[in-house]
């Protein structure tokens, strides 16, 4: 009897290779991170930890989009082009410019936006990957996948201007 390897195992189970299935795994570490993150910009809280955890793993999920293998460009690039372009003004606004001025705006709605990117591809795989969901919109033109899509981007719209409203800059310490 030959043994299998993790990979094959992996492949025979769930039908992803350990690429893919670590490449899922780190987005969706990203999206929750993101949602703490989110929720820490709302309250008018930074975050540190969880901000670097989301930046990371954000970043990750859409360098590792670019390692399958394609021929064409196709949506998904252009979503994680966008999406790195995103974070680096999210990576600058924070950690070089320290949330100055308008960059504390920049930050906030940036975040969002990364994460919202990272949401919507999500969205994407669930119709093409689960069945109920493939019936329901079979080209993802379909009435279903719209509409799921316009909620997605107004519950982000609306958090994206919570977060920008919510993330004010931090009371100067008082002078003796």
């Amino acid at each position: 009897m030959r043994m299998l390897t993790t990979e094959r195992t992996l492949h025979m189970i769930s039908g992803m290779t350990t690429f893919t299935l670590l490449h899922v795994l780190v987005s969706l570490v990203g999206i929750f991170a993101g949602l703490v993150v989110a929720g820490g910009l709302v309250a008018g809280k930074r975050l540190d930890g969880w901000t670097g955890v989301f930046v990371v793993t954000t970043v990750a999920t859409s360098v590792t989009g670019f390692g399958f293998p394609f021929v064409t460009l196709l949506p998904s690039h252009v979503v994680g082009i966008i999406s790195l372009v995103v974070l680096a003004l999210v990576i600058v606004a924070r950690y070089v410019k320290r949330l100055a001025g308008a960059w504390r705006k920049i930050y906030a709605a940036g975040a969002v936006l990364a994460l919202y990117l990272n949401v919507f591809v999500l969205v994407v795989q669930l119709f093409r990957r689960l069945p109920a969901l493939i019936i329901a919109a079979p080209t993802q033109q379909e009435p279903a996948f719209v509409v799921t899509q316009l909620i997605m981007l107004g519950l982000f719209v609306w958090l994206g201007a919570a977060a920008v409203k919510g993330f004010h800059p931090e009371p100067a310490a008082a002078m003796v």
